[in-house]
């Protein structure tokens, strides 16, 4: 199967019976995927008329209490970064999925990049955090789908599943499991009423979610907000509500953050990569190590929340390590903050796979 049919399979596995999308490339098989198969199991697709509106759908439908879902590239991307400040503050579920090409602006429409990566981390203004997987094959396209749409209900926040259009085009084997055997998180919802209910109650990392349509009468707003969603000015107001959004994620990155360890342990020179990169990145390690050399991999499932431990262990072992990435160098700044030993960025413009042989040679080097 390919990588987007895949992601479809994915969202429906994990419980996902709404889209709203806009089609652009290289995403758009996800839309038409469920656009068929939505319909089949109950769902509901919905065509709209750009990028602003299907992330304002999808965040409409998922407060009356649907599993939601929607896709883009870059430039639709770009266009829903307002609205996606407002599913933080909101605390609203949703997955949004970014199958990343060549920019900037319209760029190469169908051609690979990862040039993405610091957008989904800082694209809508004010504090925040997020959740983003980065998969680097057809199985990983359904199972961190599946997995986006687990930390979006648990967290009650927008998961990004920050895909390439080299693993969203490839075709490979997929197996998914029988639905018994599928781990899928349901939403908590809110079962409590009246003038003592907090719908926002910021002492839970995961406060149960008020469903519109059913009985509760609840203040959804935009503003700065207290426990009860109303607005406030006030000081302490932003800051515990800010503490709340920001800490649900930071207190939890054991249970967030995932990694892959290839041969780290005795590694002098650690490749760190993610997506399709990773692919190219695993040749070029397994070559080297043929060749003698003492090398490792690093990959970041979740690029954000950054694995700081993770790296800043394999910073405190390592003699350089190497991020080839097919931006100039947006992984690589995190990567900086953390480790003392020599960083070498391979900066790769979009178009392409990084070539396995270009890894091999600055391991070569070093």
């Amino acid at each position: 199967m390919a990588g987007n049919y895949a992601c479809a399979e994915g969202a429906i596995a994990a419980g996902c019976r709404f889209y709203a999308g806009y089609p652009i490339t290289p995403s758009s098989e996800i839309a038409e995927h469920m656009s068929r198969r939505l319909p089949q199991v109950g769902g509901h697709y919905v065509q709209m008329e750009d990028e602003i509106g299907s992330i304002a759908a999808i965040l409409g439908a998922s407060n009356a209490g649907m599993k939601v879902m929607t896709a883009t590239s870059g430039p639709g991307f770009s266009l829903m970064m307002e609205n996606i400040g407002l599913g933080v503050i909101t605390e609203t579920p949703c997955v949004v999925v970014d199958v990343q090409r060549g920019g900037p602006s319209t760029g190469l429409p169908t051609l690979v990049g990862q040039a993405d990566m610091m957008q989904v981390r800082w694209g809508s203004h004010g504090d925040y955090e997020v959740i983003a997987f980065a998969p680097n094959s057809v199985q990983e396209m359904f199972d961190l789908t599946v997995k986006a749409f687990n930390m979006a209900e648990k967290f009650r926040t927008p998961v990004f599943v920050m895909a390439d259009q080299i693993i969203a085009h490839m075709t490979d084997r997929l197996v998914i499991p029988p639905p018994e055997d599928i781990e899928v998180v349901q939403r908590k919802k809110a079962m409590k009423q009246g003038p003592s209910f907090l719908p926002f109650d910021f002492s839970q990392d995961f406060p149960p979610m008020a469903i519109a349509g059913e009985g509760h009468h609840v203040n959804v707003d935009s503003l700065t907000h207290d426990e009860r969603g109303y607005p406030s000015a006030k000081h302490d107001v932003s800051e515990r509500m800010l503490e709340h959004l920001i800490g649900k994620i930071r207190n939890n990155l054991e249970t967030i953050v995932q990694v892959e360890h290839y041969l780290t342990d005795d590694a002098k020179v650690v490749v760190i990569a993610y997506g399709s990169t990773s692919r190219s990145a695993l040749h070029a390690v397994k070559e080297a190590r043929r060749a003698g050399m003492k090398v490792g991999l690093l990959r970041l499932i979740t690029p954000w929340p950054f694995p700081v431990r993770e790296v800043e262990r394999i910073g405190a072992k390592a003699k350089a390590v190497v991020v080839p990435e097919i931006n100039y160098g947006q992984i690589e700044h995190p990567v900086r903050e953390h480790v003392d030993c020599r960083v070498i960025g391979i900066h790769h413009a979009a178009g392409s796979l990084v070539p396995p042989d270009k890894i091999y040679a600055a391991l070569e080097k070093l």
